[in-house]
């Protein structure tokens, strides 16, 4: 979408807007079309509208619900140019019904909130896991084709031409658009859960400079609860709400006065939500009380952990390592396993864990944290040149500047410089 100079202030405004109620646009779209394709080309449509009617009248009272609007008008439109039109007639007649009544309505910005049932429709078991994925970082949280490409290291074209065969295998299966009953969640569950947890997870993955997307972090939250209010007693859904509310609860304290990235043994714990804190550790408590672990509840007792330890120095690591070794056996993951050898290597020593990690340095030749982990290693177990090499690999395969800033500091701070590097 582009814009004049004169016209920026408003093209950032689009921008900003699609980005916070792009998915809750989205999703309303979708519960009344039936057609995710449909919704999405109407949405865009009505995006570009905005760029020429904003710039010239100013923006609107209500923005969503000026967008909802004439989207829904796009939509009419776009099915009557349509090949079957006569089939479509009464979507047609629907459709204006529907906007006619926003149009008269008292409080037109109340656009209602459907992102579960299209994370569900997203997350249909005729979808593999990282076609799931995708399409719900497009249309549930409003990320750019080419961001979520780059988060998965693909090609920005194999990625579009991926999220649009998953929209028209959802079309042609007739995937239905709704949370489904008791004999539909073991199916979904489980890649909803996943979902849910790289749409919180991509609100530090993706910020660029400003590090933590708190609307990212804050929706994943609100669909956590939501979750767990229409599958109470579940305790993976209960494991994964206390994982991202012990990780949020950290977030005041997790970035410095420059912007730079503050590891959790720097970081001021004073800082830290107690009160996020408290219901998170209840929350996993209660799910590990069912008998049933699971690796959410695992990983959010390992924070907890770590939330409920005064300092840095007084961190239980063996407690740690042992919950990371229940967590590996809960699947075949080598990131479990080199996130175990560092909690041992405040056990056993950095040189014993620079050991255990040749087993997996294969699985992780392309994963940015094992260079980290290794870089760190060496460094504390006195090896300084070999800590600069993994240091300038985990560098060039970070995806963030506020990742690249950290790590290059680290690297400066080895002793023994060689000159002119």
């Amino acid at each position: 979408m582009s814009a004049s100079p004169a016209g920026a202030p408003v093209a950032e405004a689009i921008d900003r807007i699609a980005r916070q109620d792009g998915g809750r646009l989205l999703s309303n779209l979708v519960g009344s079309l039936r057609d995710l394709q449909l919704a999405e080309d109407s949405l865009q449509d009505a995006l570009e509208s905005a760029l020429v009617h904003w710039n010239r009248n100013g923006l609107p009272a209500a923005p969503a619900a000026w967008l909802m609007q004439v989207a829904r008008r796009k939509a009419i439109d776009r099915l009557r140019r349509s090949a079957n039109f006569r089939a479509k007639s009464a979507e047609i007649a629907h459709l204006i019904e529907m906007e006619k009544q926003s149009a008269a309505a008292d409080e037109p910005d109340q656009i209602g909130d459907e992102r579960l049932k299209l994370i569900f429709a997203c997350c249909h078991p005729a979808l593999d896991r990282k076609t799931c994925v995708a399409l719900t970082l497009r249309s549930v949280c409003g990320l750019k084709t080419e961001e979520i490409a780059d988060a998965f290291l693909d090609a920005h074209e194999a990625m579009a031409q991926r999220l649009v065969r998953a929209r028209h295998k959802i079309a042609k299966a007739g995937i239905a658009y709704e949370v489904p009953g008791q004999d539909g969640w073991a199916t979904r569950l489980e890649s909803v859960l996943a979902v849910i947890y790289l749409i919180f997870n991509e609100g530090y993955a993706s910020a660029g400079d400003r590090h933590i997307r708190a609307d990212l972090c804050d929706e994943a939250i609100r669909l956590g609860r939501l979750l767990t209010e229409l599958q109470p007693g579940e305790p993976e859904i209960e494991g994964l709400l206390s994982l991202m509310l012990l990780h949020h609860a950290r977030r005041a304290a997790r970035i410095g006065a420059a912007g730079e990235i503050l590891t959790l043994e720097t970081q001021d714990r004073s800082l830290w939500d107690r009160a996020g804190i408290r219901e998170g550790v209840a929350l996993v408590e209660r799910a590990l009380q069912r008998g049933r672990p699971g690796a959410y509840q695992l990983q959010a007792a390992i924070i907890a952990v770590h939330a409920e330890t005064p300092s840095f120095a007084e961190t239980d690591w063996q407690q740690i390592a042992l919950l990371y070794g229940e967590l590996a056996r809960t699947a075949d993951n080598p990131v479990y396993e080199l996130n175990r050898i560092v909690a041992l290597s405040y056990v056993e020593g950095p040189v014993a864990a620079l050991a255990r990690l040749r087993p997996i340095a294969m699985a992780l030749v392309q994963y940015q944290p094992f260079y980290a982990v290794q870089a760190d290693l060496f460094a504390r177990a006195g090896q300084p040149d070999q800590a600069r090499l993994a240091y300038r690999r985990a560098i060039d395969l970070s995806q963030s500047d506020s990742e690249r800033r950290f790590l290059s500091g680290c690297l400066e701070a080895l002793p023994g410089r060689p000159a002119g590097t």
